[in-house]
């Protein structure tokens, strides 16, 4: 009997407006011909159990779980991969015929990508990283820094018990360096990564003093709201590799979109414009 069903997914969150994705997924299965749906959904707290367990039922292959949802997305999953657990969140599901749910986490795999795109020259093991912020993304980041080799992460954020927290959780190779003190210790690192919302248009800027970043040295914000925020500006003038978080949001969704409809995407100029526009 042929199955005439439309593979449908979507990005769930809450505000779940400023989303890009449905426009990038959108793009994607415009661009490969593919039967389908990338909608958004708005879902609070309180009902995301009873909507991920009702998205099957109604046709869903999967979806993707933004904040604040993907540490309770992990909980509510039935299986989950080993970085997903790693993490301790989720921002990948797969609802599987059996309407049993599974977790991943790419956002690691997101961030990695876009490096290597945008920073082709950086190696993990030439030197220290410093990471700003203790939450979500930056636990994906630290994963992937770690799975990577970087010899060093100096980890710095405004409660400095969350950084502590994520010492005890990602090892000894992760220090950790009072909030006061990150201008300071930006001064020998090969990469600096910005993991807060610090910057995003709405939120207060990043104030770190930036004035010790060396030229050479690889600077990239998970904020892509705006595209080029004071820390890639000052980045740039310094004479630093600037890396936007638009890319980590393109390469992030690749694995899930195939998954869900069976052709791996690419990320291109195309890809990129569809999402900023």
């Amino acid at each position: 009997m042929t199955d005439y069903r439309v593979p449908l997914a979507g990005v769930i969150g809450h505000p779940i407006g400023h989303s890009r994705s449905p426009k990038l997924h959108g793009h994607w299965l415009k661009t490969y011909g593919l039967a389908g749906h990338y909608i958004p959904m708005d879902v609070a707290p309180a009902d995301l159990e009873t909507v991920l367990r009702t998205l099957p039922k109604a046709g869903f292959v999967g979806a993707n779980v933004t904040v604040p949802h993907k540490e309770a997305a992990l909980k509510i999953a039935d299986h989950a991969s080993d970085r997903a657990t790693v993490i301790g969140a989720a921002n990948t599901l797969v609802f599987r015929e059996d309407g049993s749910i599974h977790a991943d986490n790419t956002d690691g795999y997101g961030f990695m990508e876009n490096l290597r795109t945008g920073a082709p020259d950086w190696n993990a093991k030439d030197g220290p990283a410093v990471v700003f912020g203790a939450g979500g993304a930056a636990r994906a980041v630290l994963q992937a820094l770690s799975d990577a080799g970087v010899p060093e992460i100096l980890l710095t954020n405004r409660t400095r018990a969350r950084a502590d927290h994520l010492k005890e959780e990602f090892g000894q190779r992760i220090h950790v360096v009072d909030w006061v003190q990150a201008g300071n210790v930006i001064e020998n690192a090969e990469l600096v990564v910005n993991t807060t919302s610090l910057g995003m248009q709405g939120q207060p800027e990043l104030r770190v003093p930036l004035d010790g970043l060396q030229p050479g040295a690889v600077v990239t914000d998970l904020v892509y709201a705006p595209l080029k925020t004071r820390l890639l500006q000052t980045a740039e003038q310094a004479g630093c590799t600037a890396v936007d978080g638009l890319g980590m949001l393109l390469h992030q969704a690749v694995p899930g979109f195939e998954r869900w409809f069976g052709v791996r995407p690419e990320v291109d100029a195309d890809a990129r414009a569809a999402a900023l526009a």
